[in-house]
């Protein structure tokens, strides 16, 4: 285990580190202590300290570990050992002294050059006293490339000191007052090559700087700038409002070379000026000239421009795009909040950027531009022509343009477009986006909220996606493109006529156009169609080879016709759904024979007197919904129980239906494959005594059978089949009086129980091995609860007038029991709750209206 004799001596050093300066003078501290231990014989213990915390590592590989620190985890360093102490000072990582924002001493900044004289980066802005401390760097630092400062003054004698500093490239100074802020500074200096004067207080100031390459006074307050650079190529003068038109002339025209010029929100700059710039720097490639309102642009001509920048400039009017025109070579224009500007017609062939933001007076837009690969125009409310003509364009997006009427593209490489909320657009752009209307590649078409659209026809071979929602005004949709594999027509409530041929759409929802009248669907890869509440469609032809699924509710007019070649042409239907179509009849019924494959049929809600087309034509049927089928009757049901009907129907729904309660026990007894049965809201039913299986009906034949079978174990019941019913629903079921389900009734699967809002049941009896789930809420009349269900885990009696005992009783034969409600429960007391967990110790939530004892 290594010790830090350091790090031990941190303890009792009064010059305790707690900050970057503090670290180093401490590492240095302990330095100097060791030097004179070194050289003593008595300190012998010390050294052999040092040899113990000593890393093994070689000091090669040491330094190139501690390569990547920063200087403060190079101090923490420092104060391991003295080989880690020595690896940190090494001059390489302290070639760059950051003292930004530190409140450093001048003896410290001494100290600090005189360690590292070969240092070549300093940055000591927003230190105190930066003058004494800059001039103490440039006196002692012969290597310095780059210093930074700021936040402070600066005297004359730093500007004259400056040339001493042979090898000084880059000069940055930040919100600094330069000398008195009266007489001229002086910046003189023959290898500097960047300069930043930013946000700086002086009146005037002369640069003579040879190789200067960048220069940047953005945000100064100087009156006059005198510049001497002739390869000065980078000039910012942005946001120097005390600079005037001529100050700003002389300055631009004294750089020859000049490429790239901000003279952003300087507000005095005149045609002239620019004129000027553009016959003397022949090379300006970038020009920002944003705020400036005096500026025109007459008679300019800057032909080698790449990048134009006119955000705010009131003078710019569409007379000012002949000038820009000029500009062959312009990538990049900007116009934002021209407020003059009316029309933009522009043929350069290599724009690749144009933008066009808050022109309330634009209008009219024209460019041809090959190259044009990104175009911003928003918040344009006059704009009612787009003319664009370019082979780059992948993505255009035109949201909110409330005026546009007009657009034409000849765009070879555009894949998306969005027009949302494009208000005046009307079914005229459809040509735009078919084929042969200039957008070969076209993918993706938003048009949401068009609401003057009212037919829209699209043929298009590449068109993949389509948006139309809250189009209320569409009232014929007719779509020819074979590779579409998404449409949304959310909101479309208005359409009448719909054509989909051929598309490519794997599902389709219309169930939101309740108004649609006719319909075609030709749609090789779709499996799933919804037309739920197309409650006046009567004419629908649907050649879809791979659907699955088809929801028809609510379609009241769809006739038998319709249903019979629907069937033919789409024979892998497996789902149909024909709830609440009281159109469809026998003949209808009997056309589902072409579907092999259908498994669900819903057929609730419909005027249907008989099932024999049911039972004959979809023989693999799985589940059945027959929900208020008011016209069939007991002999309906015969074929199931008496024949063996359908003998793969495994859920069925008899809910609200005519059935007399003999019926119901008939198919019960004997349609024992059934798993889920729901028989909700039928009056007829008045008990459910499974007491005998295999007659459901003998109570009192039930109750000398389990009598019989207790005495005499000799007995021998015949064998009957065991019931897979799992789910079992008898919610609302007015008459029930009583249920009773023995283990006798060979319920072995049955899971799930819901006797909900049966008001006038009063007694429960069950015995079964897997039931998990009882629901009695609202049983308000319920007396009797006997339980004997040892997977039970949740029970409901909510608002049951069951007694303490009663419930308690019954909860007790319950081992596994974890959830009961009794919210509302008059007869059961907050001091039960207690007696109820004792009784069932599984108990893990109890629900109940009443506060705690």
């Amino acid at each position: 285990m290594y010790r830090d004799s350091s790090a031990s001596a941190l303890k009792n050093e009064s010059l305790y580190p707690t900050s970057m300066l503090d670290m180093i003078d401490y590492a240095y501290h302990i330095e100097s202590r060791d030097g004179i231990d070194n050289v003593s014989d008595i300190d012998g213990e010390a050294k052999t300290e040092d040899i113990e915390v000593r890393m093994d590592l070689t000091d090669d590989l040491l330094h190139m570990v501690f390569s990547f620190l920063n200087h403060m985890d190079l101090c923490r360093a420092a104060l391991v050992c003295k080989q880690w102490r020595v690896a940190s000072t090494h001059e390489d990582f302290w070639k760059c002294l950051n003292f930004e924002n530190r409140n450093i001493s001048i003896e410290q900044f001494e100290d600090m050059c005189r360690r590292y004289p070969k240092a070549a980066e300093v940055n000591i802005t927003g230190a105190s006293a930066i003058h004494l401390l800059v001039m103490k760097a440039v006196s002692l630092l012969r290597y310095l490339e780059t210093l930074t400062l700021g936040k402070g003054q600066l005297g004359d004698t730093f500007f004259y000191a400056l040339s001493e500093c042979n090898l000084l490239k880059s000069l940055n100074v930040t919100d600094a007052t330069l000398g008195n802020g009266i007489q001229e500074i002086p910046i003189n200096h023959d290898r500097l090559r960047h300069l930043q004067l930013i946000k700086c207080r002086v009146m005037r100031i002369s640069v003579r700087c040879p190789q200067l390459e960048t220069l940047s006074l953005k945000r100064s307050n100087m009156a006059q700038a005198q510049l001497s650079c002739p390869l000065l190529r980078d000039l910012d003068i942005g946001s120097c409002h005390k600079l005037s038109d001529a100050a700003i002339r002389s300055a631009a025209i004294s750089c020859p070379l000049l490429e790239s010029l901000d003279m952003s929100n300087c507000s005095c700059v005149s045609d002239e000026t620019l004129r000027e710039i553009a016959l003397t720097c022949a090379n300006l490639h970038v020009l920002n000239a944003s705020y400036c309102p005096n500026i025109s642009l007459e008679s300019v001509r800057l032909p080698m421009l790449t990048v134009l920048k006119l955000d705010n400039c009131e003078g710019i009017t569409s007379a000012s795009m002949a000038a820009i025109s000029h500009s062959y070579m312009l990538e990049v224009l900007e116009l934002d909040n021209c407020s003059l500007l009316t029309s933009v017609s522009l043929d350069l062939p290599r724009l690749q950027n144009i933008r066009l933001v808050h022109c309330r007076k634009f209008a009219d837009l024209n460019l041809r531009t090959l190259m044009l690969s990104s175009i911003m125009v928003s918040n344009c409310g006059a704009l009612h022509r787009i003319n664009i003509t370019s082979n780059s364009l992948q993505k255009l997006a035109l949201q909110k343009q409330e005026s546009l009427t007009t657009l034409a593209l000849q765009c070879q490489s555009l894949q998306e477009v969005d027009l949302t909320a494009c208000e005046s657009l009307t079914d005229s752009i459809c040509e735009v986006f078919n084929d042969g209307g200039g957008c070969p590649l076209l993918k993706s078409l938003v048009l949401d909220n068009c609401e003057s659209l009212t037919t829209v026809r699209f043929c298009s071979t590449s068109l993949v996606s389509l948006s139309l929602s809250e189009c209320r005004g569409i009232t014929t949709l007719d779509l020819t493109c074979p590779n579409l594999q998404q449409v949304c027509l959310d909101g479309c409530d208005h359409l009448e006529k719909a054509h989909f041929c051929p598309v490519g759409l794997g599902s389709l929802n219309l169930g939101i156009c309740p108004k649609l009248s006719e319909l075609t669907i030709e749609a090789p890869k779709m499996v799933l169609l919804e037309l739920k509440g197309c409650g006046v469609l009567a004419e629908a032809s649907i050649n879809c080879p791979l659907l699955t699924s088809l929801d028809a509710s609510f379609c009241s007019r769809l006739r038998d016709d319709c249903l019979s070649a629907t069937a033919t042409s789409c024979p892998l239907i497996e789902s149909l759904i024909l709830m609440s179509c009281p159109s469809v009849g026998s003949d209808g019924l009997y056309s589902l024979c072409w579907l092999p494959h259908l498994t669900m049929l819903d057929l609730s809600y419909t005027f249907l007197t008989n099932l024999v087309p049911v039972f004959e034509s979809c023989l693999h049927l799985k589940v059945l919904k027959l929900q208020a089928c008011k016209y069939l009757t007991d002999s309906s049901l015969e074929p199931l129980y008496m024949h063996g009907a359908l003998p793969s129907l495994r859920e069925l729904d008899l809910s609200y239906g005519p059935f007399s309660q003999s019926a119901i026990e008939e198919l019960l007894s004997c349609c024992t494959h059934l798993t889920h049965v729901s028989l909700n809201g039928c009056i007829n039913m008045h008990d459910l005594n499974w007491g005998f299986p295999g007659d459901i009906s003998l109570s009192s034949s039930a109750s000398c059978v389990n009598e019989v079978s207790e005495s005499n174990n000799s007995l021998e019941l015949p064998e009957l089949p065991n019931r897979l019913l799992q789910n079992l629903n008898c919610v609302g079921c007015p008459n029930i009086r009583k249920v009773f389900i023995p283990l006798l009734a060979r319920c072995y699967h049955l899971s799930s129980l819901n006797l909900s809002l049966s008001n006038n049941l009063k007694e429960v009896d069950i015995a079964c091995s897997n039931l998990c789930l009882l629901n009695l809420s609202n049983c308000c009349s319920l007396e009797t609860l006997r339980l004997e269900c040892p997977k039970l885990t949740s029970l409901f009696l909510q608002s049951c007038n069951i007694t303490e005992e009663a419930l308690e009783a019954a909860v007790s034969r319950c081992m596994t029991l974890e959830t009961l409600d009794v919210r509302y429960c008059p007869q059961i007391s907050s001091v039960s709750m207690g007696r109820l967990r004792a009784a069932c110790p599984s108990l893990k939530r109890i629900f109940s209206s009443l506060s705690p004892p």
